[in-house]
């Protein structure tokens, strides 16, 4: 590839995790701090999310492992972004998106808690899969509560791109987020509303995708209005571009006016 052709996206996925919040009717989001190491997007709140790998894909096509779902689009099981976003979820927040057990069920006990700690370090090493975890804990991944809610692609712009598809789902109540300390350093629930207001005084670094769901989050009252929404709409796939301005660089929507026409 010539140094003047655009790097390939890497196929990926992220999950707003949200849950109500308890200061009034709306909701919160859990977002997670980035390395300051990070080859990519330092020291920025994010949503968990990574990119697809091989094993995500064969989890979605075996029999048993993830609840099916009426799926018409790219997120369809077999393309493993439904997969790759549970595995994330768990590997980087420790919140685990799945039925255990016969009859299924969400509740964790303490020794099941304990082994999934164990399964947790191993899948973030690659010890194991997520068709192993399902297997060794006889679980389901809920992949049919997975709402496709966004799907972005870095400019063409950037040296390290992604192709993301963001999901949105609401979180497990037995469950708590802690964050990594490796790939993220902070975890925080917080409201759209809140995030927005402390970053528009440069206290809570966004990228622009994000910065852009959240404000998207913002027009939503309630859990619920969020989730009626998303049953009703497909997202577009959503590029932005990179311009020069005043010798600085700006990202654009796709559609937004160029400032220097």
């Amino acid at each position: 590839m010539s140094s003047d052709q655009p790097a390939e996206p890497r196929l990926s996925a992220a999950i707003i995790l949200i849950k109500p919040n308890p200061q009034n009717e709306g909701f919160q989001v859990l977002m997670a701090l980035r390395n300051a190491q990070s080859d990519f997007a330092p020291a920025v709140y994010v949503f968990p999310g990574g990119a697809v790998i091989e094993s995500d894909k064969i989890a979605e096509v075996t029999p048993g492992v993830c609840y099916p779902a009426v799926i018409d689009d790219e997120t369809g099981l077999g393309n493993g972004v439904r997969v790759a976003a549970i595995r994330e979820l768990f590997e980087e927040a420790g919140i685990l998106l799945a039925k255990f057990g016969d009859p299924p069920s969400e509740y964790i006990t303490e020794e099941l808690a304990a082994r999934l700690t164990e399964h947790r370090s191993q899948l973030q090493t690659r010890a194991i899969s997520m068709l192993d975890l399902s297997a060794a804990e006889e679980m389901v991944f809920t992949t049919d509560l997975l709402y496709y809610f966004a799907h972005w692609i870095t400019p063409e712009a950037f040296p390290k791109r992604f192709n993301t598809c963001f999901f949105i789902t609401a979180a497990p109540d037995n469950q708590t987020a802690a964050h990594d300390n490796a790939e993220l350093t902070d975890s925080i629930w917080i409201s759209p509303q809140e995030a927005l207001e402390r970053y528009e005084r440069n206290d809570f670094p966004l990228v622009y995708a994000t910065e852009k769901q959240l404000r998207q989050l913002a027009q939503f009252p309630t859990m619920d209005a969020v989730f009626f929404s998303m049953k009703h709409i497909t997202p577009p796939v959503i590029m932005p571009r990179v311009v020069t301005h005043n010798g600085k660089q700006v990202i654009l929507m796709p559609d937004e006016q160029d400032p220097t026409d």
